[in-house]
């Protein structure tokens, strides 16, 4: 049951209330700081950015913005992001956003199916993807531009119809506020309610039917609320580097959260040597990152080790193997392993003693002499880091644990806005995705290919179905009452589709995915089925299974179509001796390739993270009762064990 007394009630009931409530207790705290043309980070308090935010309110509702407006935002991670977003909840409008990697199509659906009559963009570039098909999105009449725009786009804007406004113009409009202005804009802010809804968040853009996620204010006042049941080791003026794209719901949570735990943001890329150098410069306590990202600079920092000499080769190479087994033996001692089944803590502590004394010494000097020189990489103020998107491979976790680095993984979905569970900073344990937040219950139940078998929840280590259930649930899904039906039942448990078991803590374990979507390392969702619905349009394609959760990319599996497979050699003159080493051959590959490139592709509506990067060709078409259903369904959590040989060939 969910506890409350975790609960900090003095927060506010909506994300302006919230922000304005920490403007009047630190007004001075650094918010904001911004990196300008000459590499110095500018800052700015809560206080400057309140002023901002109510100016610019003030400008929006001048040109027409209204409560219940829905205003696009497609751009990616900016100091004018979070202006913007604040501006339209302190009017009670709710934004709709997107990145700059999204696809013309993608955006053009959003728009107009979320009905926006107002848009930002970051550039011009953003905007064209909207106006070379405006048909597409007859509601949009403005486009407001954070970077000014050439002619081109002046022109072509002006053609279709869309009247275009400088971010700089309406920020310039403020400035002119009167006391009527700010006292206007205080009063939506009052006026907002809890349920409203904050955001709309799309899911799965290239599915043709993309799901527009609801988020209300309490679904992240909720999480607001219990944050520090988890960041306990988070201090008012903690300063968080932010890398990741700001529209999806995992970064944007901690944005609420940051604000709610007094701290501020430093704005940099997620480009591994560009956040080494930012942490340089504003020597960060925390900050966020896809499981990709952290990867790399893992991998960056072996590939400087290998540029030097062999002592120095050998020397860190030992410290990182010594502090590995330092760490294994402090998980014991330190009662951070999770328990899946019970037994007493004192157990761990005997068997860890031994070889943590021993370790103790060598991993000191280790510390002093290698680890301590590499975190000073990272600013050297580090608390801890928070790995979200994406599961973290357990060799990168492993290795920033042997360096002393507090790496700490998280799990969510949008549809929960976004954060389920995240490991407890104070005590972060490790063969798991953290604590259940207390805003939420979770119970793990019986489950049959992705459908509940059986509601009653199940003991802490057996694994099933995880459903949750608490204030932070969307509301539904946007113009689809049926898809929300789907997920959540009468009693408001939603299916999050992944399968898990509980410790005996309560921290939760994922073990699997019962549904479809793919999640890559860098946090891209995937939709399989639409890819392999294009892919299947090849007279070569019989079946295509796509895989790639918690890889880099996107793989597949492919049943050839025999007999067209066959036809096209003989008419190549292709020389082979049976069919399995014809599929082998290089021109049967070099011939899949261009197949697969030329329907999933930019042109087809595909993002880069959707492309198939690397197939197997299967010499069998699947059985009914093996790899597909009695309805000729493929049967997804099967395929991995099945093809153990040719999946681990696709991800080597």
């Amino acid at each position: 049951m969910i506890d409350e007394s975790k609960f900090d009630r003095t927060l506010g009931e909506t994300i302006p209330v919230l922000f304005r409530n920490k403007v009047r207790k630190i007004p001075n705290f650094t918010l904001q700081a911004v990196k300008n043309k000459s590499g110095v980070f500018v800052r700015y308090s809560y206080s400057q950015v309140y002023q901002h935010v109510v100016e610019f309110a003030s400008s929006l509702h001048k040109i027409g913005i209204r409560r219940g407006d829905h205003v696009g935002l497609m751009s990616d991670n900016r100091r004018e992001w979070l202006i913007v977003d604040l501006a339209l909840l302190c009017l009670g409008a709710a934004d709709v956003p997107r990145g700059c990697d999204s696809m013309g199509v993608e955006m053009r659906f959003i728009l107009n199916f979320a009905e926006c009559k107002v848009c930002f963009f970051e550039n011009g570039r953003q905007l064209m993807k909207v106006l070379e098909k405006i048909e597409e999105v007859p509601t949009l009449k403005t486009a407001i531009l954070f970077d000014h725009a050439d002619e081109t786009v002046l022109n072509e804007a002006k053609q279709k119809g869309i009247e275009i406004i400088n971010y700089s113009m309406l920020e310039s409009e403020g400035t002119q506020a009167t006391k009527e202005d700010w006292d206007f804009v205080e009063r939506e802010i009052d006026a907002t309610r809890p349920d409203e809804v904050a955001t709309i968040i799309f899911t799965s853009g290239t599915t043709g039917l993309p799901k527009g996620v609801m988020l209300t204010h309490d679904n992240y006042i909720a999480q607001c609320e219990v944050c520090h049941a988890v960041l306990g080791l988070m201090q008012s003026g903690d300063i968080w580097l932010t890398v990741l794209p700001i529209w999806h719901s995992f970064e944007r949570a901690f944005c609420y959260m940051v604000v709610a735990k007094e701290g501020g943001f430093a704005y940099s890329k997620p480009i591994a040597s560009v956040m080494l150098q930012d942490m340089n410069l504003v020597q960060p306590q925390w900050m966020n990152a896809v499981p990709r990202l952290w990867e790399a600079v893992a991998q960056g920092l072996f590939r400087e080790v290998k540029k030097q000499n062999h002592i120095q080769q050998v020397i860190f190479k030992n410290a990182i193997a010594i502090g590995k087994l330092y760490y294994k033996s402090k998980e014991r001692v330190c009662g951070l392993l999770c328990r899946y089944r019970w037994y007493p803590r004192f157990l761990d502590v005997l068997a860890g003693i031994i070889p943590f004394a021993i370790l103790w010494p060598f991993n000191f000097l280790c510390e002093i002499f290698v680890f301590s020189k590499i975190r000073q990489r990272f600013g050297g103020k580090f608390r801890a880091a928070i790995s979200g998107g994406g599961a973290l491979q357990p060799e990168t976790e492993n290795f920033f644990h042997a360096i002393g680095f507090n790496l700490l993984e998280g799990y969510g979905m949008t549809e929960t806005a976004p954060v389920i569970s995240v490991k407890n900073s104070k005590k972060p344990r490790s063969n798991n995705v953290g604590l259940v937040f207390p805003s939420f219950d979770v119970k793990i139940v019986k489950e049959k290919d992705g459908q509940i078998v059986d509601g009653t929840p199940l003991k802490p280590g057996k694994k099933g179905l995880i459903l949750v259930k608490g204030r932070q649930v969307m509301k539904g899904y946007y113009k689809r009452p049926d898809l929300t039906e789907a997920v959540i039942d009468s009693e408001g448990w939603m299916n999050t589709g992944d399968l898990g078991m509980l410790s005996y803590d309560n921290e939760l374990k994922i073990v699997g995915r019962a549904k479809d979507t793919i999640v890559l390392l860098g946090g891209e969702n995937i939709e399989p089925a639409v890819i392999e619905k294009a892919l299947t349009a090849s007279p070569y394609i019989e079946r295509i299974v796509v895989v790639g959760q918690d890889q880099k990319y996107v793989a597949a599996l492919i049943v050839p179509e025999q007999h067209n497979v066959i036809s096209y050699a003989e008419e190549n003159n292709i020389v082979y001796d049976n069919y399995e080493t014809l599929l082998e051959t290089n021109e049967i590959q070099n011939m899949f390739r261009i197949e697969l490139d030329m329907l999933v592709n930019a042109k087809t509506g595909f993002r880069a993270c959707e492309r198939v990067f690397k197939f197997v060709l299967l010499p069998k078409s699947f059985e009914i009762g093996k790899e597909i259903n009695a309805k000729q369904e493929v049967v997804r959590p099967k395929i991995p064990q099945i093809y153990k040989k040719e999946y681990k060939k696709l991800f080597k």
